[in-house]
């Protein structure tokens, strides 16, 4: 796993300096914001600030500072998806994702232990997502990622209903997009992870997969009617 790689793509990606009105955690350079510059030494303008320090930023506060190095030699992929998710909603949303997903897809205890839902990607995820890649063997990395995917879209689904200028950003900044072909994500969780369910039949994602993680949702996946 190459993280300069993954860090450069990410640069690419979010572009030089944003000053949207509708983000409310203001002015961006490279996805940026200027409190965590400023943390960080930075003293220039946002305008300004240089692409390495970016990079730099991103290494020590979304990759090693959370523990994606060990991620990253068990499952690379799923470090990947960790460190995409950890940028757009927090690092500890990201960990949270992770110990949810595992402890959804261990059948009922019977291949490893839950882990604490909260917390840090500490010495026990790790031993979960180690026996979780044992116990699936090849696919495994597919069948946590569509999992993990589905946890952030139902997250990112709930910020927008409860703040409707949170909608602008719903399809932004995610590496591997919210939708299949840049279609945009289904608002019901469950329409969402049967595509994924669909199109991870050769990986091994079973319908009790599914309904393992549906349940890891607010009122365990069931639409919610309007008004």
């Amino acid at each position: 796993m190459d993280v300069h790689h993954l860090i450069d793509e990410l640069i690419a990606r979010e572009g030089g300096y944003v000053a949207n009105p509708a983000d409310k955690g203001g002015p961006t350079r490279f996805g940026i914001r200027e409190a965590v510059a400023r943390a960080h030494g930075y003293a220039g303008t946002m305008a300004a600030l240089p692409d390495d320090t970016a990079a730099a930023i991103y290494q020590a506060d979304y990759w090693t500072r959370p523990g994606l190095d060990a991620v990253a030699a068990l499952a690379p992929a799923v470090a990947a998806e960790l460190f995409d998710t950890g940028v757009n909603m927090g690092p500890a949303a990201a960990a949270r994702f992770l110990r949810r997903a595992l402890n959804a897809l261990n059948r009922n205890h019977a291949d490893y232990p839950d882990v604490a839902p909260g917390g840090p990607i500490d010495a026990t995820t790790l031993a979960a997502l180690k026996a979780f890649l044992r116990v699936r063997g090849a696919g495994a990395e597919t069948v946590l990622i569509k999992a993990l995917d589905a946890l952030q879209g139902e997250r990112y689904i709930a910020l927008a209903e409860q703040r409707p200028a949170d909608e602008a950003f719903s399809m932004a900044g995610s590496r591997t997009g919210w939708g299949d072909s840049g279609r945009p994500l289904p608002a019901d969780p469950r329409r969402r992870i049967g595509r994924s369910l669909h199109q991870s039949r050769a990986a091994g994602l079973s319908l009790s997969d599914v309904r393992a993680v549906a349940r890891r949702l607010p009122d365990g996946g069931r639409r919610r009617d309007p008004g």
